[in-house]
Order: structure tokens, then sequence, then C-alpha cells
């Protein structure tokens, strides 16, 4: 699964997915966003294109090697 972001027109593909689990999406990502903040999502599985917003609840692990954790709405 390729998971995007949505900023308007643009997609930007900023996490690798780690999995899915109980509506909590788990994803390494370069940027770092703030818990809270909501974020509308593209999810690209084989020909299966859904949008999702989602909220970042928290973070785990390093701060060299963090995951995000996203509260799928």
């Amino acid at each position: 699964m390729v998971v995007m972001v949505l900023d308007g027109d643009a997609e930007h593909d900023v996490f690798e997915l780690i999995g899915v689990s109980d509506g909590v999406m788990r994803a390494r990502s370069a940027f770092q966003f703030e818990v809270g903040e909501e974020l509308q999502l593209r999810l690209v599985d084989g020909d299966k294109v859904t949008t999702q917003r989602a909220r970042v609840r928290g973070f785990a692990g390093p701060v060299d090697a963090r995951i995000t954790e996203l509260e799928l709405l």
C-alpha cells in the first residue's frame, strides 16, 4: 500500500507504511508532524484508491527512526 498526503491538488509521498491495526496506521516519515494535526491521505492498494482523513496520534521509537502513529478518522 502507498500512502500519500494530499495538499490541495498535490500529492506528497512522505510515508513509509509499517502497518495498520485497529484503526491506527504506523509509518516512518522524514517530516515531523504535530500531535493532533489532521492530514488528508490518499491510500493506493493495487487498483483500489481511497481518500482518508487521519489525525497524528503520537510517535514511537527513537528520534532517528521515529514512527508516526496516525489515527484513521
